[in-house]
């Protein structure tokens, strides 16, 4: 068997880590986005309810990676809390689930960049347009296929540019903010007693997280994160804080910047590219043909990120055995995880390409579909039953060694756990006529039978004995002999 990961990614790589894969192309492609599900400024709830959301959740990654630093994250978490009922089962479909949602994260990543690039490419063909985007991700497997401490060093470059790139829309934005139209919202912008509120603040919740997702990169990459108990907590909370300031003065900036009405016209270059529209206003076009590129830097940067963790995935299940075997294997040269790199590219191309030729119109832009996909696929999966892994875990393993335990506990996990339910429930109405809800439920069943189809073969529950291992349980210390009193 090949050797495994060695510890190398310390706190400040991890959060720069998770940083990149946050703040890539999201933001800049779904502030219009946010500000069509509230239907006005007051989209900066959007943000703030995003941010609410991601640090509940982040809390409960933190605790579970803290005590459970092992490749693949979720897989990790769900293995050691399911097994005593379910054996194998909710890890199994963890990594089914995960092989589409996390690629289709990425497919967001690569719509954004060609959305940004037709700003520099205004002639650019919708044929040209998918040479590009198969070309980025065929870019993306040449540079990680390497060992992962240059791409650590890589990525922190990245990083670098992206707060680069930020940072000027955001000076740009402020250069000619104008307060009223930032802070002055429509007549009834929140009746908390009207229906249609709550759909637009779902799908706003929806688009928030989806900006915050990345979080939690650096826990997929468990295995190689020194002294894992201290810097997975900090790195989650860090990025989560620091990413949550980048967003609000973006919004509000931008909103100060130009009529939000401009954000809701097809036709607008605001519409496509309002990082662009905002720089060529402020400072002409040359600062925004300079500046949109660093965004291109920015969006390929959170993609790269977002795969080299997605790809340590299905790695420890298959070495496990919970997962086909050849995901097990290393690159015998750089150490990384070859297959499970190509085929969520693979599926990363596909997303990007079908993206572009189903569904695309004004009033559900193939975004926003990806978007509603993606996030119900993975709440029941993941959201929720790591929600439930952590109260599990402490029942069932209260020797296990932690590093880090949830603030608040059980706040956070409820707090988390009503906001990804309000993000399901509501998903049909945000994208009616694509049933993303039917979709993940069906994706789901798929998944069950695909695992009762691989148990038989292993023999394993339910066709077999549970296996329970607890093999990230500390032993317990050996007692102290008893003082021995004669007479």
């Amino acid at each position: 068997m090949s050797p495994g990961f060695t510890r190398k990614l310390g706190l400040f790589q991890a959060t720069t880590i998770n940083m990149s894969q946050m703040c890539g192309i999201g933001p800049f492609v779904t502030i219009p986005l946010m500000v069509a599900a509230f239907g006005g400024p007051q989209a900066v709830i959007g943000w703030i309810a995003g941010a609410v959301l991601a640090l509940a959740d982040g809390l409960v990654w933190a605790e579970l990676g803290a005590s459970l630093p092992g490749a693949g994250g979720s897989y990790v978490y769900l293995r050691e809390a399911f097994q005593y009922r379910t054996g194998r089962l909710m890890p199994f479909l963890f990594v089914w689930t995960a092989m589409l949602f996390i690629p289709l994260i990425m497919s967001t990543g690569v719509v954004g960049f060609v959305q940004y690039l037709g700003y520099l490419w205004p002639g650019m063909t919708k044929g040209q347009g998918d040479l590009v985007g198969l070309a980025f991700c065929a870019l993306v497997v040449l540079l990680l296929w390497r060992r992962v401490e240059s791409i650590a060093r890589l990525t922190t470059v990245m990083w670098g540019v992206m707060i680069t790139s930020v940072a000027a829309v955001i000076l740009a934005a402020f250069s000619g903010f104008s307060p009223s139209r930032a802070f002055s919202w429509p007549a009834h912008a929140v009746e908390l007693t009207h229906g249609q509120f709550w759909i637009g603040f779902a799908a706003g919740l929806t688009i928030g997280i989806y900006d915050y997702l990345g979080y939690n990169t650096a826990a997929y990459l468990g295995a190689e994160v020194k002294d894992p108990g201290r810097v997975l907590p900090r790195a989650i909370i860090y990025s989560i804080i620091g990413i949550m300031g980048i967003y609000l003065l973006l919004q509000v900036g931008v909103l100060g910047a130009m009529d939000w009405h401009q954000l809701l016209d097809p036709n607008s270059v605001a519409s496509r590219s309002v990082a662009s529209a905002v720089l060529e206003q402020a400072w002409g076009r040359a600062a925004a043909d300079v500046v949109t590129v660093l965004i291109l830097v920015t969006a390929f940067a959170s993609v790269l990120a977002g795969l080299l963790g997605g790809s340590r995935v299905p790695y420890d299940a298959a070495r496990d055995g919970t997962f086909f075997r050849a995901y097990g294997r290393l690159h015998p040269r750089h150490g990384f995880p070859v297959l499970g790199l190509v085929t969520m590219v693979l599926v990363t191309a596909a997303g990007f390409y079908l993206s572009r030729h189903v569904g695309n119109t004004v009033e559900h832009p193939p975004l926003t579909v990806l978007i509603t996909m993606l996030t119900t696929v993975m709440v029941i999966v993941q959201a929720l039953a790591q929600i439930a892994a952590v109260v599990v875990l402490r029942r069932r393993q209260p020797g296990l060694h932690r590093p880090y335990r949830m603030w608040l506990h059980p706040l956070p996990g409820v707090v988390a756990a009503v906001g990804w339910l309000v993000i399901y429930g509501y998903a049909d109405r945000n994208s009616p006529g694509y049933h993303p809800v039917e979709w993940s439920l069906a994706w789901v069943a798929l998944g069950c039978v695909a695992f009762l189809l691989w148990a038989r073969t292993e023999h394993t529950w339910p066709f077999g004995p549970k296996e329970i291992r607890e093999e990230l349980l500390r032993p317990a210390e050996p007692a102290e002999p008893a003082e021995q009193h004669t007479a």
